[in-house]
Formats: structure tokens, C-alpha cells, sequence
């Protein structure tokens, strides 16, 4: 699976040396400009928070249109890449929603947020993960068929796994209607994506030749997403942005630390350890935001918003720090 958020580096491996090839390039620039964007779509929403404010109803269209871009960029080999190697995808699924489910309650819990934003940072940790997961992995020299395989199966189960999480976890901070839920990320998430699964088969000679767009027009709305939500709860967001944002760096942060040692501790190896640290640690922030403006609040919605940011560039930057850290022939030995 291609990420919702930025370009994607071809999938496979071996990986070429950081920096060498034109989709190494252009996945560098991808996450470069991906967060200035969001930054910039935030900012106009904080500003100008009357002119995005009534889009609220707007936001689950915008994730479809995301999770359709991202079932273009799907082959069959996303699939067939889950049967070669059932159990490390099962542990890498099994690793995602138990570790930022539990760290979104535990940080919701030792920083005494307050009820919205506590039920906001579980619904991210609860969250499938996709966005820029597999970029990072090929940035950092990772194992990028294990990154689209649990990126793939943890989109497809959202349905069956996100909303009772959310109720396990956030239900003691807000009311979780988790059938609702069930159905909302049916009609957003998953038809899309078998949409553009099934577009893709049909037509796949045709859509070759848009690929390269799609990305950006998911960047877009994630950009138009960030500045609805940001619109929606200014003003509580002047006095929330500091603890918004120590609960997400902390939630992005340990679970980076604890996907990657999880993957140490079943003797993974390198490169799928690095895959399972970003498949563990960046979460489908564009649903949560979603979700949260569709059964909480704006406010609610405000760590998906800051997450969307922030996990791209502490991503970008770990995976800049692992590749650095991976001589060249042992990149190729990796491999």
C-alpha cells in the first residue's frame, strides 16, 4: 500500500543508497514538503478560522477521496506480499494496535487531558497505519515489503478493530457509538480504497499514466482536513497547542522506540525492525481527524491535526538518522 500522505518510493527491496536514485529524490522532497504544507493549511485555519470553520461536514469526503488515491497506487503484489510472510505481518499488525492504542490511553491518562482531547489522542492511537509509513521505511534503508504489507492489512481490518478500541479506551472520556464508527470508516476508508483497487485492474493502463499526481491530490486534502479541524477549535487551540503537542511527540515518539524494539526482540532483523518502528509509530491521522470531528469534537480532532505534522518530520528525520548509521555494503547485505 502506497501512503495517503506523500509520494511513495517504489516498493522492494533492496533499497538503493540514501540519496542515489530519482524516487529516493523525490520521496526526500515528498517529506519535505508534505509538513510545510499541513503547517501552512494550519496556520490558515488559525487565522482565518471563519472561512474553513462550516467544512466540518466536508472532512469525511476528503478522506475518501485520500483512501481512493491510495487504492490507485495498490497492485496485486501489496496482497500477494502478506501470504509470503503471514506471521511478520501478523506481529507487525498485532505490534501496531496494541502499542499505540495502550501509549494513546497511557499519555491521555499521565498528562490529565482533558476529556476531548484525551478521547482525541486514543482515537489517533487506534488509528490503521499507512501515512508516510512507507516512505520513511525506504528512506531508512528499511524493509519496505514488510512496511506495504502491514500498512495494507492494518487499513483493511480498521473497520473491525478501530472502533471497538476506541470504545475499550476512550469510552470512560466520551460516548462511543462504535457501530457508527464501523459504518463511517466502511463508507471512507475501505469502499474507496477497493474503489480504487478496482479502478486500477480495469483501467490500469490509463491510471499509469496519473499515478505520480495522486500522492499530491492526497496531500491536498490531507492540507484542507488540518485546516478544517484547525478552524473549528482556534480558539481552544491557543491555550492547548503546548499539551497537544507534548502528547504527540510523546505518542509518536515511544511508539517509533517500541515498534522498532519489538521487531529487535522477535530477531527481525535491521531492516524489518526499521519497517515495523514506522508501521508501529505513524498512524492514518487523516482518518482520526475524521473521526473525531464525526462522533467528538473539533477539539477532539486537534491530535490528529498535529500528529499529521509532526509524524512526518520526526519520521523523515529517524529515517535520515538510520540510514546514516548503515554503511553502504552492509545497506547491501540488507538487502
Amino acid at each position: 500500500m502506497r501512503s495517503p500522505d506523500t509520494p511513495t518510493a517504489p516498493t522492494g527491496t533492496p533499497t538503493p543508497p540514501a540519496g542515489t536514485s530519482p524516487a529516493d529524490r523525490a520521496a526526500r522532497r515528498a517529506v519535505t514538503v508534505f509538513p510545510v504544507l499541513v503547517i501552512a493549511a494550519g496556520a490558515a485555519g488559525l487565522a482565518f478560522p471563519g472561512t474553513f470553520a462550516g467544512y466540518g461536514t466536508d472532512v469525511p469526503y476528503l478522506l475518501g477521496v485520500i483512501m481512493f488515491c491510495m487504492g490507485l497506487t495498490m497492485s496485486l503484489e501489496d496482497f500477494k506480499g502478506v501470504a509470503r510472510r503471514p506471521w511478520v505481518v501478523l506481529l507487525g499488525l498485532a505490534a501496531h494496535y496494541v502499542i499505540m492504542p495502550g501509549l494513546g490511553w497511557l499519555i491521555a491518562h499521565l498528562l490529565h487531558l482533558s476529556p476531548a482531547l484525551a478521547a482525541g489522542v486514543i482515537l489517533v492511537g487506534c488509528a490503521p497505519s499507512g501515512t508516510a509509513s512507507n516512505v520513511v521505511t525506504y528512506l531508512a534503508r528499511g524493509d519496505v515489503a514488510l512496511s506495504v504489507s502491514v500498512a495494507t492489512v492494518s487499513t483493511v481490518l480498521a473497520p473491525l478493530l478501530t472502533p471497538p478500541l476506541t470504545l475499550l479506551l476512550a469510552g470512560q472520556y466520551l460516548p462511543v457509538d462504535a457501530g457508527s464508527m464501523v459504518t463511517d470508516i466502511l463508507k471512507t476508508v475501505l469502499l474507496p480504497v477497493l474503489g480504487g483497487v478496482v479502478v486500477r485492474l480495469v483501467a490500469g493502463r490509463y491510471i499509469g499514466r496519473v499515478l505520480g499526481a495522486m500522492p499530491w491530490l492526497s496531500s491536498l486534502a490531507i492540507a484542507a482536513i488540518v485546516a478544517v479541524v484547525v478552524a473549528g477549535s482556534a480558539h481552544a487551540l491557543k491555550s492547548a497547542a503546548l499539551t497537544v503537542l507534548l502528547a504527540v511527540v510523546l505518542h509518536n515518539g515511544c511508539g517509533l522506540a517500541l515498534g522498532y524494539g519489538c521487531g529487535r526482540l522477535t530477531r527481525l532483523g535491521r531492516p524489518a525492525s526499521r519497517a515495523m518502528a514506522f508501521e508501529v509509530g505513524m498512524q492514518n491521522s487523516g482518518l482520526a481527524a475524521s473521526l473525531a470531528t464525526a462522533h467528538f469534537s473539533p477539539l477532539a480532532a486537534l491530535p490528529a491535526a498535529v500528529f499529521s505534522v509532526w509524524h512526518n518530520i520526526s519520521g523523515a528525520l529517524v529515517a535520515a538518522w538510520m540510514a546514516r548509521r548503515t554503511p553502504r555494503a552492509a545497506a547491501a547485505a540488507e538487502g
